[in-house]
C-alpha cells in the first residue's frame, strides 16, 4: 500500500525538553490517520516537522514521496496545513483571500479566481464570499481556512486541531468537508482533543505520550485495550446493591463493582450475550428488582486513562 506519510525515528529537542523521542508513522494513501495526546505530547511538533516548518534533529520522513529534510520545496507543494486558529485575513473578502493565495501560487489570475469560485461553492460560502472575513462566524472563517488549504489541490492536508472553539454545528459541518476530501483521494493527519472527533473521522489513530507513539490501530483495536465490553444493571432499590453483588459474583467474567450513588452494578461481558442471560437469571433468582440493563462499551477516553493514566478532558 502507497503510504502518503512516512516518519521513522523522528526526534526534536526543545532545550531540556525532549519534544519528540522516536516518533514512527505511517499513513496510507487516502486515509485518515487521528494523532491523540495530552497537551505537551509532541504532537503539533510532529505536524511542524512533517510540514517542513520545524527541522528535526534526528530521525527520518517523507511526505507524499518526498523527504522533508533534503527536498522540502516538494513537500510543500503537495501539502496542506490548517492551523489551530484560522489564517485568513478579516480585512478581504472571501473570495478576495481564496483568489489572493491562488495568485501567490502562481496559478495566474484567471485560473485563481476560478478555483476561488469552486472553492467557495464546495464549502457553501457563496452567500458570503464578498463580506470582509472578519464578519464571518468562527465556523466560517474555519471553511475558509480550510477552503485555503486546498487552493493548491494538495495531496496530503495537516489539520491542526481545526474544530477547537467550534459549536457543534460548525463542528459537524467541517467534518463533512473533511470527509469529502478523504472520498476524493486526499489523505489527511489530524491532531485532536475531542475524542469524537478521531472516532468520526479516523480510519486509524495514534496515541502519543512523552514524545512517542505509544499506541496505533483502529477504534475497536485501541478499544479492546481498554478492556472488555461491560454490563451497567441498575437496580430498583440502591439498598439491594450488596445483594445484587453476591448474585452476580458466581457467573461474572471478572468483580462486579457498585456505584452507590448511581444504584449500578457494573460487571465484564465474557461471554457476550450469555453474560447478560446468567445475571438476568441469578437477580431474578435473588429476588432483586432492576430498572435498567446497559452495555457499555469502552470509549476512547477510557483508551487515554488506560495508556496514560489520565482523561483527555
Amino acid at each position: 500500500m502507497e503510504m502518503a506519510i512516512q516518519a521513522e525515528g523522528l526526534r526534536k529537542r526543545y532545550k531540556d525538553h525532549q519534544a519528540l523521542d522516536g516518533v514512527d508513522l505511517s499513513v496510507p494513501a487516502g486515509t485518515v490517520l487521528g494523532l491523540l495526546g495530552p497537551n505537551g505530547a509532541g504532537k503539533t511538533t510532529t505536524v511542524r516537522v512533517l510540514t517542513t516548518l520545524l527541522r528535526p534533529d534526528g530521525g527520518h520522513a517523507e511526505v507524499a514521496g518526498y523527504d522533508v529534510v533534503g527536498q522540502p520545496d516538494e513537500v510543500r507543494r503537495r501539502i496542506g496545513l490548517a492551523g489551530q486558529y484560522a489564517a485568513v485575513d478579516g480585512l478581504l473578502t472571501g473570495r478576495e483571500n481564496l483568489t489572493l493565495i491562488g495568485v501567490l501560487l502562481h496559478l495566474g489570475k484567471q485560473a485563481a479566481r476560478e478555483r476561488a469560485e469552486q472553492l467557495l461553492e464546495r464549502f457553501d460560502l457563496l452567500g458570503a464570499a464578498d463580506r470582509p472575513a472578519r464578519t464571518y462566524s468562527g465556523g466560517m472563517r474555519r471553511r475558509l481556512d480550510l477552503a485555503a488549504c486546498l487552493v493548491a489541490s494538495p495531496s496530503v492536508l495537516f489539520l491542526d486541531e481545526p474544530t477547537t472553539g467550534l459549536d457543534p454545528v460548525s463542528r459537524m459541518a467541517l467534518w463533512t468537508a473533511v470527509r469529502e476530501l478523504v472520498a476524493d483521494g486526499v489523505t489527511v493527519l489530524l491532531t485532536t482533543q475531542y475524542l469524537e472527533e478521531a472516532d468520526f473521522l479516523a480510519d486509524r489513530i495514534a496515541v502519543v505520550a512523552g514524545g512517542r507513539v505509544i499506541a496505533e490501530g483502529t477504534q475497536d483495536e485501541l478499544k479492546r485495550k481498554a478492556g472488555p465490553d461491560r454490563l451497567d444493571i441498575t437496580v430498583a432499590h440502591r439498598d439491594t446493591l450488596p445483594d445484587a453483588l453476591a448474585a452476580l459474583r458466581p457467573g461474572a467474567a471478572g468483580e462486579p463493582e457498585a456505584d452507590p450513588e448511581k444504584g449500578i452494578v457494573s460487571l465484564p461481558l465474557g461471554r457476550g450475550i450469555g453474560s447478560i442471560a446468567t445475571a438476568a437469571v441469578a437477580l431474578e433468582s435473588a429476588g432483586i428488582p432492576v430498572t435498567d440493563f446497559a452495555v457499555r462499551r469502552p470509549t476512547l477516553d477510557d483508551v487515554f486513562v488506560t495508556l496514560t493514566g489520565r482523561s483527555a478532558g
